[in-house]
């Protein structure tokens, strides 16, 4: 009895360091993804203003690409339910952050622009999907740190990505420049999310049987609370008015532009 004890206590210390190895591989994952796209989104209103496209242009394709990619979120998240390929939807999704790199060939603002919704199609494919991979091992080493680690690391890509075109325009670099350099982490994002994928090909396994009294009481509630619903929809009202960072940074192009010449 002694001997089983050990042995399950030694399983989930095993289980717990892999989860956290693998939160960490994910987190790095998501670095270096939002160090793509957070780095072309901080620079492509003017990019596309550079091409020729109106404000107009610029405030429909930031807006056509949050639309889909978000609604595309519900079609991608019920498939991955119904599937279980997370594996498959996930490494699909990040593989269309090529997408972005792939700015700095064309002189069209039109396929510019396509390339730039076609990032977003691909975040709305994958994100469901990886969240549901990461809920498994977040549960070995507790669902707020585990989520709250990753969503660290994810954050500091984001700050990184705007930072890479600073340092390219403070080096005389172009705006094709700076979309070249992100074929680095584009790579780097896709090469660890297959390091992640060898690491734990099922997910699941990482999941313990064990469940807290808390854990049947909130498996149990079917019905979203009243509180949930007022969040949402204080949600919703706070960010209606929101005008997205490209629309703005177009019209900060527009104004320097004019100075220029004034």
């Amino acid at each position: 009895m002694k001997q089983a004890e050990q042995d399950s206590t030694s399983s989930f210390n095993k289980h717990k360091k892999v989860a956290l190895q693998f939160i960490i591989l994910m987190g790095l994952v998501s670095l270096f993804g939002d160090i793509t796209y957070e780095g072309a989104r901080s620079i492509s209103g003017p990019y596309l203003a550079m091409l020729g496209a109106s404000a107009s242009i610029v405030g429909l394709v930031a807006g056509l690409g949050e639309l889909i990619g978000y609604t595309l979120r519900l079609i991608s998240g019920y498939f991955a339910d119904r599937t279980k390929e997370y594996w498959p939807i996930t490494i699909a999704g990040y593989g269309l952050l090529c997408a972005i790199p792939l700015v700095a060939l064309t002189d069209h603002w039109e396929i510019a622009a396509l390339l730039i919704i076609m990032e977003r199609i691909g975040k709305g494919i994958r994100t469901p999907a990886r969240d549901a991979i990461l809920s498994h091992a977040t549960k070995q080493v507790g669902r707020g740190f585990g989520f709250g680690l990753h969503e660290a690391l994810d954050q500091i890509g984001a700050i990184i990505g705007p930072l890479i075109f600073s340092a390219v325009f403070f080096l005389k670099g172009g705006y094709r420049g700076g979309f070249t350099i992100l074929w680095i982490p584009a790579v780097l994002c896709i090469v660890i999310l297959l390091l992640a994928r060898n690491k734990v090909p099922s997910p699941v396994v990482l999941e313990t049987s064990r469940k807290t009294d808390g854990q049947k009481k909130a498996d149990g509630k079917n019905k979203l609370s009243r509180t949930f619903w007022f969040y949402a929809l204080f949600t919703f009202f706070s960010v209606a008015g929101f005008v997205n960072f490209q629309i703005i940074s177009y019209h900060f192009m527009q104004l320097q532009w004019e100075w220029m010449h004034w």
